[in-house]
């Protein structure tokens, strides 16, 4: 069985400094995420959002069955996050470091930009446990807050790191990589995201390729 790189039951914030605890400081981006969440979700009214919406979206259908790769993006970065945590703390700054631009930019927009779309179903057609999951969804995730799309962000960080990461198996970086494309596909079949809150992360997440992983793209121009 694979051991932690790092022996975690020896931290203590003392030490929080060391090389290698170092890394844990960047789980504060997690605090700064979830208190402007709490902001852009409580206190800018979805009267004061502007509706994202393009003619694509009128033709993309609501299917309850995406709710499959919706909800399983929760583990997906999660899982890999914690897979990095434990094993490979250079990845785990490298993703974290992605997360934290893409959520800073994209709280800016939030905020600076308010957004909500209106493409959720009044009524659905079907009654299943992939329309009572989204039911659940929309219950307590608004509408607000969309563009550009932070699961896409997750996701393309996610692959990013994936294919970086030399001694992850090929057949798993693709599978990392069908399931990031499949997430990018259902935020618009679940109506969750309009088609141009996942082109608006693309740019958003460029930004983020470049400050995470500047170095490492610069380091390859060199080899050639």
């Amino acid at each position: 069985m694979k051991r932690p790189i790092v022996d975690y039951r020896g931290f203590r914030f003392s030490r929080l400094n060391e090389p290698q605890f170092s890394h844990l400081k960047l789980l504060l981006g997690w605090v700064f995420y979830f208190a402007m969440y709490f902001i852009t979700e409580n206190l800018i009214p979805a009267e004061a959002c502007h509706s994202i919406h393009c003619a694509l979206d009128d033709r993309i259908p609501f299917c309850e069955y995406f709710a499959v790769f919706y909800v399983g993006w929760y583990f997906y970065v999660f899982g890999m996050l914690l897979y990095y945590f434990l094993f490979d703390t250079d990845c785990f700054r490298g993703l974290s470091k992605y997360i934290i631009v893409t959520q800073v930019v994209a709280m800016l927009c939030y905020i600076l930009f308010p957004s909500r779309q209106d493409l959720r179903p009044e009524v659905f057609a079907r009654d299943n446990i992939f329309t009572q999951v989204m039911a659940f969804i929309y219950s307590f995730d608004t509408s607000t807050g969309v563009c550009p799309s932070l699961h896409v962000a997750y996701s393309l960080g996610v692959v990013s790191t994936a294919w970086k990461d030399r001694l992850m198996p090929k057949g798993w970086r693709w599978a990392l990589t069908f399931f990031a494309l499949m997430v990018c596909v259902a935020v618009c079949f679940v109506k969750q995201h309009s088609a141009l809150d996942v082109l608006a992360a693309l740019p958003v997440c460029l930004l983020a390729e470049w400050i995470a992983y500047g170095k490492y793209w610069r380091s390859r121009r060199a080899e050639h």
